[in-house]
């Protein structure tokens, strides 16, 4: 064949080859009419997050390292070839070299900007002007600029090298750009790409009936996985398949119970979210609560659990606002959603008054407040006026919450009114008839991990408001209303909003990637590796990442303490209250015993917090033993993870459920403890009713229950506020102090611009003053 002939074929080779990728790209994106704005979307999506440059790194996280300052080995060769170099001509040479903008331009290009350039300098030139003895290279380039007979651009590589040896990130910056790029989080699971899984949505507001349809296709399949947010609600489907006939194991952070007495796995599990396995085949596989996909702190551990759970049936049951998103981020993995959508069994209508007053409550009564102390409060104004109350919030043990519950539902027990938190929002079955809300203010962490009181959100309105006239309860009707007066229409308005779609899905970097980039950085501390990757990863449209200040608290916290970096990264991923200064003092001392691989016996543990413990005698005692029970729990968490080190499993267990029951002694004798906590505790409801008849609309006592600040006629907030603020950690003593002089000289002021204009008792006391003067 001719060489033309050969050019010719290949030619026509190329353009068919050509024309087959163009087809094969315009097939790929080739989608059904109903499908087609949402895969508009995707590909939009993709694209433009493929073609985005790189984004700056955030240099303020990068720590210039170290270096030794010990003598090169050659030791003074450069001086024996050369001569002693003159100090104070080395420091304007070196000064001229910093302030020469060519320079600055080179090693901008090389990732130095202006502030690392002006940190690696600062380090170089102290290298340069205290090292006893400079390697024989640079001593020579170095004198020969001293001699004029070098320019002092050829400084330049000797001071990229040594930024480079206190930079080691600018060196490998394209490969941490790589290990951080989060844009296509579908590839990390490949068993679950590799088979085609359907995903059933089952879509509805609360008591809607939603998760039951989904749990009986579970009980029904041969094998699978439930995955809720809450360890009462694992525990509860727990029971609920093993009541079925249908054995299933349950698996939280801090438990494992197998129903095989030879401790073999069951079919089935039910487990927090965290814990699912994505490299287990399940038939069915439930996942609860969807929408907290976009919660900033565990929202990464939906999107695991939705992109990689290995199941041929995937059943998702949430908020309607989250099924747009789900079917967007399921076009990604090529796999198509099926929607369910359920109505609410039973109907909640809000009330067109406030309750106002605690004589007002009424059998199957929820105040629902947003801080502890407000139920204190409440709780104890309720007792006071001879009715029971059952009290429910966060921080208490599940066995408490439980059993609070049930004296709650009990038709028998005297005890029919609940005080609790937001906590009832989901995991606990209750018999309410009306849910009242005590404030709609709420203290909430953003996504930059700072505290803010803000107004709830829909979404939590309806969640809470959702708990009233369940359809297993004996109300059939549910009925909402507040406290007080004024939050009435703003309730109203909140509930009269949709619910804000789902936009994004959470991320959180893995122990591989972290691994993968203390490989590169080995001298960096782990809060340092973990700004670092954030600041480097790169997400879709799609996805964000996590906020990780607990992480980064307890990686600072347990930095001195010597520790392989996988032990160290699992230690940082436990689930602590890091406002408790207790539970805080506890992980210090199990990780630094760790470290000295010394296992934590039983008797080590009881030693620490004092077993055996006494019923609490006021609020603080209450407090404490509710920080022992975390610390329990912590010990459990960690004995799953390190089994040799933390030995005594069962033992630590038994005492747990000893000190379930002194907590849940305490709660039933709560008022007691405030009482004694706080004897002059006043009921706060009554003095504001009190200040209402007497013309004024504002209270000191209002401020504890409300949550929220008013303005008297002085345009200043009470001081109950004030404190409010401070116990919350939302004002500290000095801000404190520095607002009360600056309300101080504003009122000055204001006297200063309008002095005929003086109050009442400002008028007397002038007035007093002048009879004093003239009997004088």
């Amino acid at each position: 064949m001719s060489v033309n002939r050969c050019v010719h074929v290949l030619s026509r080779l190329q353009r068919h080859i050509n024309a087959q990728t163009a087809r094969i790209t315009a097939g790929s994106c080739r989608v059904g009419l109903r499908q087609h704005q949402a895969a508009s979307m995707v590909c939009s999506r993709e694209v433009s997050s493929n073609s985005s440059t790189p984004k700056p790194p955030d240099t303020s996280l990068f720590v210039p390292l170290s270096l030794s300052t010990e003598a090169p080995l050659e030791g003074s060769v450069g001086a024996e070839l050369t001569q002693t170099l003159d100090k104070s001509e080395l420091l304007k040479i070196l000064n001229r070299f910093y302030k020469r903008k060519e320079m600055q331009k080179l090693a901008a290009d090389q990732g130095l900007d202006a502030r690392l350039f002006h940190q690696a300098f600062i380090s170089f030139r102290k290298y340069v002007l205290e090292m006893p003895s400079l390697s024989a290279d640079l001593h020579i380039i170095l004198s020969d600029i001293c001699c004029g007979a070098g320019h002092i651009d050829d400084i330049y590589p000797y001071f990229m090298r040594h930024a480079k040896q206190i930079f080691p990130m600018l060196d490998c910056m394209d490969d941490l750009r790589k290990i951080s790029d989060l844009r296509v989080p579908a590839n990390w699971y490949p068993e679950a790409r590799a088979i085609q899984r359907k995903v059933i949505f089952h879509a509805g507001p609360t008591n809607s009936g939603k998760t039951y349809h989904a749990i009986q296709r579970y009980l029904a399949a041969k094998s699978g996985v439930y995955c809720g947010p809450l360890k009462l609600l694992a525990h509860e489907i727990f029971e609920k398949s093993n009541n079925a006939g249908v054995p299933c194991d349950l698996v939280t952070g801090e438990e494992r119970t197998f129903v095989d007495v030879e401790g073999r796995a069951a079919e089935h599990v039910a487990c927090t979210i965290e814990m699912c396995s994505v490299n287990t085949p399940y038939e069915v596989a439930v996942i609860d609560e969807i929408q907290m996909i976009r919660d900033p702190s565990r929202g990464w551990a939906w999107t695991r659990a939705l992109l990689g759970l290995c199941a041929d049936e995937i059943h998702v049951c949430g908020e309607p606002a989250a099924v747009d998103f789900i079917r967007e981020l399921m076009y990604t993995t090529g796999e198509e959603v099926e929607v369910h959508t359920y109505q609410r069994l039973t109907p909640f209508s809000i009330l067109n008054h406030a309750v106002e007053s605690l004589d007002n409550l009424r059998p199957g009564d929820c105040i629902v407040c947003f801080s502890k102390n407000d139920i204190y409060s409440i709780s104890r104004q309720i007792e006071a006026k001879g009715l029971e109350c059952a009290v429910i919030y966060g921080s208490l043990p599940p066995g408490t919450k439980l059993s609070q519950a049930k004296k709650f539902n009990d038709p028998d027990d005297p005890c029919k009114i609940l005080v609790a938190t937001d906590a009832i929002g989901m995991g606990l079955n209750l018999s309410i008839k009306r849910i009242i809300f005590n404030t709609l203010v709420k203290p909430n962490v953003n996504e930059k991990g700072e505290k803010q009181m803000e107004t709830i959100s829909t979404s939590q309105a309806l969640q809470i408001a959702g708990r009233a006239g369940r359809f297993s309860s004996k109300f059939k009707e549910g009925e909402v209303t507040t406290m007080h007066r004024d939050d009435l229409p703003v309730l109203k308005e909140i509930l009269s909003h949709s619910v804000d779609p789902i936009e994004t899905a959470g991320l959180h970097p893995t122990a591989e990637q972290i691994e993968m980039f203390a490989y590169h950085l080995p001298d960096a501390t782990l809060s340092n590796l973990i700004d670092i990757f954030v600041s480097l990863s790169q997400v879709d449209g799609l996805y964000f990442v996590c906020n990780i200040d607990d992480f980064k608290f307890l990686a600072d916290m347990i930095q001195h303490i010597p520790l392989n970096l996988r032990s160290r990264y699992v230690f940082c991923t436990a689930p602590i209250n890091k406002k408790q200064s207790f539970v805080c003092t506890s992980f210090l001392k199990f990780a630094r015993q760790f470290s000295r691989d010394e296992p934590l016996t039983f008797n080590w543990v009881c030693r620490h917090i004092s077993w055996p413990l006494g019923a609490p005698k006021n609020i603080k005692d209450l407090v404490h033993l509710e920080a022992v029970h975390d610390v329990l729990d912590l010990y459990l968490w960690l004995s799953y993870r390190f089994m040799d080190m933390f030995p005594d499993t069962a033992s630590i267990r038994e005492i747990q459920r000893e000190l379930d029951d002194i907590i849940q002694q305490g709660v039933r004798n709560i008022t007691r403890l405030i009482r004694a906590t706080d004897p002059n505790l006043t009921d706060p409801l009554q003095t504001e009713s009190a200040h209402g008849q007497a013309g004024s609309e504002a209270s000191s006592g209002s401020f504890l229950t409300r949550g929220r600040g008013q303005r008297g006629s002085g345009g200043m907030s009470q001081s109950s506020l004030a404190s409010r603020l401070v116990r919350d950690g939302l004002l500290t003593p000095d801000l404190l102090k520095q607002l009360q002089r600056e309300w101080s000289k504003e009122h000055r002021r204001q006297e200063d611009n309008h002095p005929g204009t003086l109050s009442a008792d400002q008028h007397e006391n002038s007035s007093k003053g002048k009879r004093k003067k003239k009997k004088k």
